[in-house]
């Protein structure tokens, strides 16, 4: 985020910790479930990362953004997957995701890329969970309930850092044109009412 003066701020990484959690479900009881599990899953994430990025490279608007990439994103994925068994979901965790996030705009990375990512990484790790505990359905369904909280919390973080992207772009533009923000609510609002 930027100021009016131009300043970069960061956000409040505790407070938006603790609204993600609202948000995602994810408690600390979540948290213990999914470090539980930790030490049979890890060995899995490396195909749950290989599978994710074989379906990105075959979504056409995807696959430009991996070109050439591929074996350090995979690294990079990997390093979270295992983060997201292992947390902990505190502010250096969100200010982290925040940061992937940042990274992501800054690349110009469409924003449905991202939860349209965390569907496929799901997806891939649900097969994982039901192979590895199926027989057990209460465990199956608090695993999977844990692991759906950590990767909403994750994305909440990321799809932040799109938010703060528009308002720095707009302060910018304030201060680049001197503009207020009044004169810009009621020039965007009249714009608006124009259109068919």
């Amino acid at each position: 985020m930027i100021d009016k003066k131009g300043n970069i701020i960061k956000p409040d990484f505790i407070e938006l910790t603790r609204y993600a959690k609202q948000f995602s479900g994810l408690t600390i009881e979540k948290e213990n479930v999914l470090l539980s599990v930790k030490d049979e899953v890890a060995p899995l994430l490396g195909t749950v990362t290989d599978n994710f990025y074989d379906a990105m490279n075959d979504i056409p608007e995807a696959a430009s953004y991996l070109e050439g990439r591929i074996t350090g994103l995979k690294q990079t994925h990997l390093n979270w997957m295992n983060s997201v068994f292992t947390g902990p979901y505190n502010e250096e965790y969100t200010e982290s995701m925040y940061d992937v996030g940042d990274i992501h705009v800054r690349v110009n990375l469409p924003v449905e890329f991202m939860s349209g990512g965390v569907t496929l990484i799901c997806n891939e790790l649900y097969k994982i969970i039901f192979e590895l505990y199926g027989e057990d359905s209460v465990k199956t369904h608090n695993i999977i309930s844990a692991i759906n909280s950590a990767l909403g919390f994750s994305l909440f973080v990321m799809q932040k850092s799109y938010n703060a992207s528009v308002d720095e772009a707009l302060n910018k533009f304030l201060l680049i044109t001197g503009m207020s923000e009044a004169l810009f609510a009621k020039l965007s609002s009249s714009f608006n009412a124009t259109k068919p």
